[in-house]
Protein backbone atom coordinates (compact mmCIF):
# COMPACT_ATOMS: atom_id res chain seq x y z
CA UNK A 1 0.00 0.00 0.00
CA UNK A 2 2.79 2.41 0.68
CA UNK A 3 3.72 1.69 -2.86
CA UNK A 4 1.06 3.57 -4.51
CA UNK A 5 0.90 6.22 -1.86
CA UNK A 6 4.70 7.18 -2.76
CA UNK A 7 5.37 6.13 -5.65
CA UNK A 8 2.25 6.72 -7.79
CA UNK A 9 2.21 10.77 -6.79
CA UNK A 10 6.26 10.57 -8.24
CA UNK A 11 5.21 8.76 -11.01
CA UNK A 12 2.27 11.01 -12.03
CA UNK A 13 4.98 14.69 -11.55
CA UNK A 14 7.11 12.81 -13.38
CA UNK A 15 5.13 11.98 -16.42
CA UNK A 16 3.38 15.77 -16.50
CA UNK A 17 7.24 17.26 -16.64
CA UNK A 18 8.06 14.97 -19.31
CA UNK A 19 4.85 15.69 -21.25
CA UNK A 20 5.54 19.50 -20.76
CA UNK A 21 8.90 18.50 -22.44
CA UNK A 22 7.72 17.42 -24.92
CA UNK A 23 4.82 20.24 -25.92
CA UNK A 24 7.00 22.89 -25.54
CA UNK A 25 9.06 21.80 -28.59
CA UNK A 26 9.24 24.48 -31.09
CA UNK A 27 8.02 23.23 -35.14
CA UNK A 28 10.42 23.48 -37.56
CA UNK A 29 10.29 26.42 -39.24
CA UNK A 30 7.57 27.12 -42.32
CA UNK A 31 9.54 27.95 -45.46
CA UNK A 32 8.28 30.41 -47.95
CA UNK A 33 7.85 30.02 -51.50
CA UNK A 34 6.57 31.84 -54.60
CA UNK A 35 4.13 30.82 -56.71
CA UNK A 36 6.06 30.63 -60.20
CA UNK A 37 7.09 34.03 -62.01
CA UNK A 38 6.03 36.13 -58.54
CA UNK A 39 8.53 37.92 -56.77
CA UNK A 40 6.33 38.31 -53.44
CA UNK A 41 4.59 36.17 -51.11
CA UNK A 42 1.46 36.53 -48.39
CA UNK A 43 1.37 34.23 -45.10
CA UNK A 44 -1.35 34.55 -42.50
CA UNK A 45 -1.60 33.08 -39.68
CA UNK A 46 -3.93 33.55 -36.25
CA UNK A 47 -2.06 33.78 -33.02
CA UNK A 48 -2.71 34.32 -29.74
CA UNK A 49 -0.68 37.02 -27.27
CA UNK A 50 2.78 36.03 -26.86
CA UNK A 51 2.44 33.29 -29.33
CA UNK A 52 5.11 33.04 -32.40
CA UNK A 53 5.58 31.59 -35.63
CA UNK A 54 8.37 30.74 -37.51
CA UNK A 55 9.16 31.39 -41.31
CA UNK A 56 12.14 30.67 -43.61
CA UNK A 57 13.24 31.90 -47.04
CA UNK A 58 16.09 31.99 -49.13
CA UNK A 59 17.50 34.79 -50.80
CA UNK A 60 20.61 36.04 -52.99
CA UNK A 61 23.18 38.12 -52.24
CA UNK A 62 22.72 41.37 -53.07
CA UNK A 63 19.12 41.08 -53.87
CA UNK A 64 16.65 43.66 -52.18
CA UNK A 65 14.18 42.15 -49.75
CA UNK A 66 11.37 43.71 -48.28
CA UNK A 67 8.89 42.43 -45.13
CA UNK A 68 5.72 44.01 -43.88
CA UNK A 69 3.68 42.21 -41.11
CA UNK A 70 -0.35 43.65 -41.01
CA UNK A 71 -3.32 42.63 -39.07
CA UNK A 72 -7.04 41.96 -39.29
CA UNK A 73 -8.23 43.83 -36.77
CA UNK A 74 -5.97 46.62 -38.10
CA UNK A 75 -4.06 47.55 -35.05
CA UNK A 76 -0.58 47.31 -33.57
CA UNK A 77 -0.45 43.48 -32.98
CA UNK A 78 2.67 41.89 -34.40
CA UNK A 79 6.33 42.38 -35.22
CA UNK A 80 8.91 40.31 -36.53
CA UNK A 81 12.67 39.49 -36.15
CA UNK A 82 14.64 38.97 -38.31
CA UNK A 83 18.16 36.54 -39.22
CA UNK A 84 20.24 34.36 -40.97
CA UNK A 85 22.84 31.83 -41.07
CA UNK A 86 25.94 32.55 -39.87
CA UNK A 87 24.83 36.27 -39.69
CA UNK A 88 22.63 38.51 -37.79
CA UNK A 89 20.68 41.61 -38.98
CA UNK A 90 19.11 42.21 -35.85
CA UNK A 91 20.21 42.58 -32.29
CA UNK A 92 18.00 40.59 -29.28
CA UNK A 93 16.06 43.91 -28.98
CA UNK A 94 15.10 45.00 -32.26
CA UNK A 95 11.77 43.65 -34.10
CA UNK A 96 9.73 45.76 -36.82
CA UNK A 97 6.83 46.15 -38.46
CA UNK A 98 8.00 46.71 -41.73
CA UNK A 99 11.96 46.28 -42.87
CA UNK A 100 13.80 46.42 -46.44
CA UNK A 101 17.66 45.45 -46.77
CA UNK A 102 19.66 43.80 -49.35
CA UNK A 103 20.73 40.32 -48.34
CA UNK A 104 24.46 40.32 -47.09
CA UNK A 105 25.05 36.67 -48.44
CA UNK A 106 23.19 33.86 -49.77
CA UNK A 107 21.13 31.75 -47.90
CA UNK A 108 18.33 31.42 -45.47
CA UNK A 109 16.78 34.11 -43.28
CA UNK A 110 14.82 33.50 -40.23
CA UNK A 111 11.67 35.15 -39.53
CA UNK A 112 9.75 35.25 -36.64
CA UNK A 113 6.26 37.08 -36.11
CA UNK A 114 5.07 37.38 -32.99
CA UNK A 115 1.57 38.50 -31.56
CA UNK A 116 1.91 41.51 -28.74
CA UNK A 117 0.16 40.97 -26.00
CA UNK A 118 -2.95 42.88 -25.53
CA UNK A 119 -6.34 43.11 -24.06
CA UNK A 120 -8.18 44.77 -26.79
CA UNK A 121 -7.44 41.75 -29.25
CA UNK A 122 -6.23 38.61 -27.18
CA UNK A 123 -5.81 36.96 -30.76
CA UNK A 124 -5.53 38.19 -34.24
CA UNK A 125 -5.00 36.98 -37.62
CA UNK A 126 -1.47 38.42 -39.58
CA UNK A 127 -0.22 39.26 -42.26
CA UNK A 128 2.89 38.94 -43.75
CA UNK A 129 4.44 39.99 -47.27
CA UNK A 130 7.68 38.94 -48.17
CA UNK A 131 9.16 40.43 -51.68
CA UNK A 132 12.24 39.62 -52.81
CA UNK A 133 14.02 41.43 -56.26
Amino acid sequence: MKFFTIYIPLLIIFLSFSAAGVFAQKAEPMRIKFAKGKSSATITNTLSNDEEMDLVFSAKKDQSVSLKVSSKPKGNFFDFTLGGDGFDLETEMDSYSEYAFRAPETGDYLVTVRKRPTETAPTAKFYLVLTIR
